[in-house]
């Protein structure tokens, strides 16, 4: 969990911080919300307002690159956040850093309006303690993933600029030890940024996206991760699975993906422990399909699926997965997604994958 995150904060940040021709903008962003408490269990702990602040390093497109121009010139770059989360005595401040991309939705001019993703780690250093933390439940690990989901509004006005915003911010260990119902955070924010190194948008030499739009590509990911049960102080069960995927780019902007899912989740073997099981009866198989976002070769997921094999029902009968892969120039894959049963975490999805038909003409 810990690693995976931070590889996948440098992922997105040096993915952009290595293409030239960047204006350069220094923001900071004050931020007010509360602790939205998604299960019954975490009716006590929203108590007071959460005040954050976060200093952010942009990175703003000026068209490098043909799929920057699809973009509306999309901005890059790396946040340090820290504040409070709507309970100080149980969950104190929280220190984190992710890394992340702003997709324009409207861009006239002066104003522009964003959708903005966020990946990276967070930290705190109150978790749930059965002495001296009990009513703790939201988190128990000190080291963090960290997702931001936003919409941000900018006016610009020389080289200073001033934005209003709406998020939900997301601090979770992805279940791999409980008590994990996690921290989600509805912030309105109130920002100003100041423009460090201008420059002038250009035209961008014609070229073809690094991924092919004109056919499907197929392939397989491997995936390993874990996840620790409920009741506190269970065994932690490793997770296996398989991914078969048809993906198809329509253009630089989106893309679709279906897959097939084979999951070999160990801890259904503590489920209901009464009853007998063996491997294969443990085995659930999905069908999945998915809204890809591409970034060259760095992409957004974000999908939903459904069991169509799943003996022991264990769960919903539905399943999520928001998350990011990078294709590499080979054709390897790598994973990074969180896959959930709605607001609830499942487990972190580690993957190395293949596309086999990537080099045809």
């Amino acid at each position: 969990m810990k690693g995976c995150f931070g590889f996948l904060f440098l992922c997105l940040v040096f993915n952009f911080l290595g293409q030239p021709k960047f204006e350069k903008a220094i923001e900071y962003r004050q931020k007010v919300g509360f602790l939205a408490a998604h299960r019954g269990v975490m009716a006590h702990m929203p108590r007071e307002l959460g005040y954050a602040g976060e200093l952010s390093y942009v990175l703003r497109s000026r068209g490098s690159k043909e799929y920057q121009k699809f973009y509306k010139y999309p901005s890059y770059g790396f946040t340090v956040f820290y504040g409070s989360v709507g309970n100080n005595l149980l969950l104190g401040n929280y220190l984190g850093t992710y890394g992340f991309a702003e997709l324009p939705m409207v861009s006239v001019k002066n104003y522009r309006m964003d959708f903005k993703l966020g990946f990276g780690m967070g930290h705190t250093s109150k978790v749930y303690d059965p002495l001296l933390n009990p009513k703790n439940v939201a988190v128990s690990t000190k080291l963090l993933g960290m997702m931001c989901l936003a919409v941000k509004s900018t006016y610009f006005f020389g080289k200073n600029s001033v934005n209003i915003g709406l998020d939900i911010t997301h601090f979770s260990n992805a279940a791999f030890k409980v008590p994990n119902f996690g921290i989600n955070m509805p912030f309105v924010s109130l920002g100003y940024a100041r423009t460090l190194v201008p420059i002038e948008k250009e035209k961008a030499t014609k070229l073809e996206m690094t991924l092919p739009y004109d056919r499907w590509l197929y392939s397989i990911t491997g995936i390993l991760s874990a996840k620790q049960n409920m009741p506190i102080g269970g065994k932690r069960y490793p997770v296996y699975a398989l991914n078969f995927s048809a993906k198809r780019f329509f253009n630089h902007r989106s893309g679709l993906e279906l897959d097939v899912d084979l999951i070999s989740k160990q801890a259904i073997m503590g489920y209901q422990p009464l009853v007998e099981k063996s491997q294969l009866d443990i085995v659930q198989m999905g069908i999945y399909s998915a809204y890809l976002v591409p970034l060259d070769r760095f992409h957004f997921v974000f999908g939903m699926g459904a069991y169509i094999r799943d003996k022991y029902h264990p769960e919903d009968k539905l399943y999520h997965r928001i998350g990011c892969r990078y294709f590499l120039k080979n054709g390897l894959i790598l994973n990074f997604t969180l896959k959930t049963h709605w607001a609830r975490a499942d487990y972190l999805e580690y993957g190395i994958g293949y596309t086999f038909n990537y080099r045809k003409k």
